[in-house]
């Protein structure tokens, strides 16, 4: 059984370094795009925080009111209060980020740093179960987690006064060094085809 779970992460990993090899362009122009967001977001942080929150806000009020229309055709079906009240809840807040984008800022900074918390742990988990299928570039990968989590305990420790700006600036930051990490991997997939 585990001989079988051994030879299953084997054959993923080098399904993924196939994956790398062969898309190695797409990689890369993903990285630079994501890269170049970046930078957008990190020269003018408080509006790229103001455009995730209206986003987000639309977001919702669409999901909503695609909820509160099937929930009433569907209003037989069983779980009708709850579907109903999922889809206001949704309108609700897709209303309030939209209306109110400023203070949606506060809730999007804290919901950023909940994420950068929990993404930074999987990146590193990633990284170290990657080590020898990506070796010479698992090392970005444990990076990117990393920086996550320095991003996060930077919000934490500047709250209150970095809610306003800390949303645009971390996600500029976080899209520099993901878009980073996919160019290095692109190029180092690139370099090793090249040499084969």
């Amino acid at each position: 059984m585990f001989s079988n779970r051994l030879s299953d992460n084997s054959g993923l990993s080098g399904a993924l370094t196939r994956s790398i090899h062969h898309y190695w362009g797409w990689f890369l122009a993903e990285g630079i795009v994501l890269t170049l967001l970046g930078l957008g977001a990190i020269m003018i942080p408080m509006i790229a925080g103001v455009v995730a929150t209206l986003f987000l806000g639309w977001l919702f009020l669409i999901v909503g009111v695609v909820g509160l229309i099937s929930t009433f055709r569907a209003r037989h079906a069983p779980g009708f209060t709850w579907s109903l009240l999922s889809a206001i809840l949704a309108i609700v807040v897709g209303l309030l980020l939209v209306v109110q984008p400023l203070s949606g800022l506060v809730t999007l900074a804290i919901v950023l740093t909940a994420y950068f918390v929990i993404d930074g742990i999987f990146m590193i988990f990633l990284a170290i179960s990657h080590r020898r299928e990506l070796s010479g570039r698992w090392e970005w990968m444990l990076v990117n987690g990393v920086i996550d989590l320095i991003l996060a305990g930077i919000v934490i420790s500047g709250m209150p006064g970095t809610l306003f700006w800390v949303p645009g600036l971390l996600i500029g930051i976080d899209l520099i060094f993901g878009g980073g990490s996919l160019i290095a991997m692109a190029l180092a997939a690139h370099a090793g085809r090249s040499v084969e």
